[in-house]
């Protein structure tokens, strides 16, 4: 351990938490994932900034996460700091008909606070179980809404130590895709346009679309919800179970048999387990039917020998 760096960080990090040894097993939708060396929630953009900061200072590796929804963490854990826009850092404003959400926010409760302000143009977004930060980095979406749909704006920190506001156009918003990630970007927060709308019509429309979750999706095991994106003319779900593969298991990770497009944690399921799964998949799928399978999920703490298929 770096004792210099941790001691740095502790006396720019106020508002927020700095913790050692961190289990991220215990920060992932997939409950997977050794320790982090360093963990930090920062509670304001400027300690987002002095993370950062220091560690490229101290030459230390850093990583920024959100809720944890969407990552795959070695068992061997982070050797370096994750730092995470969580917790500490969920403000949600409302002035008209525009949100302002801080990046760590929870999508879901961004759409129940559209929802109690009679604002429609969020329903989709209710039961998707990642942050606003990662939401607009990935251009999130769900039965025919997404972020580039409704968001206005959204401020970033620069590797350059900058903060930006960026236009939906500037974020360059596609299917699951942004700037963010090849600009090394981190969302601090955004804004969302919307309308005024019939709260009855809101969450009808919000209940709907959770009905349809329970009814097809593994809600009831840890996992980083859809595993792969949607190949251009196909479903990856679809693919999935016609290469046979429903149910299949290595360990304790599983192709849901309630929906094929979801890897899941049945139960102890280790990193490794849950990569070797995928690269089957991937492997099956394009042996099969000649298509290339690309992970939603990002991997974190692996090397790239490991994560190439």
């Amino acid at each position: 351990m770096n004792q210099e760096f941790l001691e740095n960080l502790k006396k720019r990090i106020k508002a927020g938490v700095v913790s050692e040894q961190e289990p991220m097993s215990s920060h992932t939708s997939f409950a997977i994932g050794g320790p982090a060396d360093y963990f930090v929630q920062p509670g304001t953009k400027e300690e987002i900034k002095w993370a950062v900061t220091c560690a490229k200072e101290a030459g230390i590796s850093y990583f920024i996460m959100g809720n944890g929804s969407n990552l795959l963490v070695s068992d061997e854990g982070f050797r370096g700091v994750i730092i995470q826009i969580g917790k500490q850092f969920q403000n949600i404003t409302v002035d008209g008909e525009i949100l302002t959400v801080q990046a760590g926010a929870l999508l879901s409760r961004t759409a129940k606070t559209a929802l109690r302000e009679e604002l429609a143009g969020m329903e989709f977004a209710a039961g998707i179980p990642g942050s606003v930060g990662g939401a607009v980095a990935m251009n999130a979406g769900a039965y025919g809404g997404e972020i580039k749909d409704v968001i206005l704006d959204a401020e970033v920190l620069t590797p350059e130590g900058e903060f930006l506001t960026l236009t939906g156009e500037e974020l360059d918003l596609s299917y699951r895709h942004s700037c963010i990630f090849e600009k090394n970007y981190v969302v601090l927060s955004a804004r969302f346009a919307l309308k005024k709308g019939d709260p009855e019509e809101i969450q009808g429309k919000m209940n709907e679309l959770a009905k349809r979750r329970k009814e097809k999706q593994p809600l009831e095991y840890p996992s980083a919800g859809s595993t792969f994106k949607r190949p251009e003319g196909y479903f990856a779900g679809k693919l999935i179970q016609d290469a046979g593969l429903r149910g299949y298991t290595v360990g304790g990770a599983q192709v849901s048999e309630k929906h094929t497009g979801f890897v899941i944690n049945r139960g102890g399921a280790t990193a490794q387990e849950v990569l070797f799964l995928i690269r089957q998949v991937q492997k099956r799928v394009k042996e099969q039917f000649n298509v290339e399978m690309h992970p939603e999920v990002r991997f974190v703490g692996f090397s790239d020998t490991e994560v190439k298929q």
